[in-house]
């Protein structure tokens, strides 16, 4: 069961069973944290591909077969670090610092694959975030509309998640491109990560968790963004 700060004292009272207004405010701060996210991860981006660093990011990153296996490593790693300060249930600061480690380390992990779009197909760029964002409009909607709670998802998006990881390390291994439909496919598994996330804004967190519900929420769109842009990738190189 989630956590949350309230008076000091840790409660498990999700915001669903909370008077309206508690839910509103929480939904609306769980969003604006979302947006804040996104506008840090887009300036760390920027920052990191127009500086020097950026080509030795992508040396060490990318420069051998178990390079990228070390990198998704860390990078689990650190997101599980970072999940777990922004779930903090005695100090607002980790919370945030966690949501800040966990945007830092994804616009890292981003370098190599947007370095390469703009270089080869600079206009897949913007052109996957339009579609990640209406993507993410339409996912989202339809949790709201509908009203659902969607946990159920949470075994088949682990089973899913840890097939995936699989997949990827053979591939990282033997060289093996792993392709259009792929990729297809974890943009689907994104899609039902963001229906995850969402309905457990609704339904599952507690007051105090709008920057871990922001974070969830923006490691689902993060994955949804990765795949949209190989997706046009593929299809440019058609």
């Amino acid at each position: 069961m989630y956590r949350t700060l309230k008076t000091g004292m840790a409660t498990d009272v999700s915001v669903a069973s909370s008077p309206s207004d508690v839910r509103t405010s929480f939904i609306k701060k769980t969003y604006a944290h979302l947006a804040g996210a996104i506008m840090v991860f887009a300036g760390v981006e920027y920052a990191l591909l127009h500086s020097t660093l950026a080509p030795w990011l992508i040396m060490h990153m990318t420069g051998g077969q178990v390079s990228w296996l070390i990198v998704l490593a860390l990078f689990m790693g650190v997101s599980w670090i970072a999940d777990r300060w922004a779930r903090s249930a005695t100090s607002t600061a980790m919370q945030y610092a966690g949501l800040g480690l966990y945007v830092v380390a994804e616009a890292i992990v981003f370098v190599p694959l947007l370095y390469f779009a703009s270089m080869y197909a600079p206009k897949v760029i913007p052109m996957a975030g339009i579609m990640t964002i209406l993507l993410t409009i339409g996912l989202t909607g339809t949790v709201l509309i509908t009203g659902r709670d969607f946990s159920f998802l949470q075994p088949i998006l682990t089973i899913g998640g840890l097939l995936a990881l699989g997949i990827i390390g053979l591939s990282a291994l033997t060289g093996f491109n792993l392709g259009l439909i792929f990729s297809g496919a974890m943009a689907l598994f994104a899609g039902g990560a963001i229906i995850y996330s969402t309905s457990n804004v609704l339904h599952h967190y507690t007051e105090g968790q709008h920057v871990a519900a922001s974070l969830s929420l923006f490691a689902s769109i993060a994955l949804l963004f990765w795949y949209v842009i190989n997706i046009l990738l593929a299809i440019v190189d058609r």
